[in-house]
């Protein structure tokens, strides 16, 4: 599959919507909206990152249908990558390639990451792409409705 990152598009909302609102994937990814289904608070936190001179959010093409998003976001000592591909896609190689596009697309560095600690899948990607455990973390997980443990990941340098 090809892989390549372009800006949002208003016509991919719908789409990011429905895939950040599957509740087998919220699970997943454990520290998501404290209301993934509710399209109104969607719009306005995609309204809101969109307009920030901040956040680098790009849509995920693979063979140009439009499979997720991966972005940077947060303070300059504390730039943290996220990542979301739609459920159907998983297993399937597009997050790693499509966080491997947004860093070479982004040159600060240090990058900071999260994942729940049992998303073996995203933990995965980022040791894939470069990032190492710096610790642990206990959260409160909105899609899970419990404290959950994250592992805390940590990138230097250029892949």
């Amino acid at each position: 599959m090809h892989v390549v990152l372009r800006e949002v598009r208003d016509g991919d909302l719908p789409l990011l919507f429905a895939f950040m609102s599957d509740p087998a994937a919220t699970r997943m990814a454990a520290f998501t909206s404290a209301e993934p289904a509710n399209r109104a608070m969607f719009d306005a936190h995609w309204q809101r990152i969109r307009a920030s001179d901040t956040v680098v959010i790009r849509t995920v093409l693979a063979d140009g249908v439009v499979v997720g998003t991966a972005g940077v976001y947060g303070p300059p000592a504390e730039r943290e990558v996220t990542y979301w591909i739609d459920r159907a896609h998983w297993g399937r190689g597009l997050a790693t390639a499509a966080l491997r596009a947004l860093l070479e697309s982004v040159p600060e560095r240090p990058l900071l990451a999260r994942a729940a600690a049992d998303n073996a899948g995203s933990v995965r990607v980022l040791q894939k792409c470069g990032f190492t455990v710096t610790g642990r973390d206990r959260g409160y997980a909105e899609a899970r409705g419990e404290e959950t443990d994250e592992l805390l990941f940590r990138l230097d340098a250029r892949p």
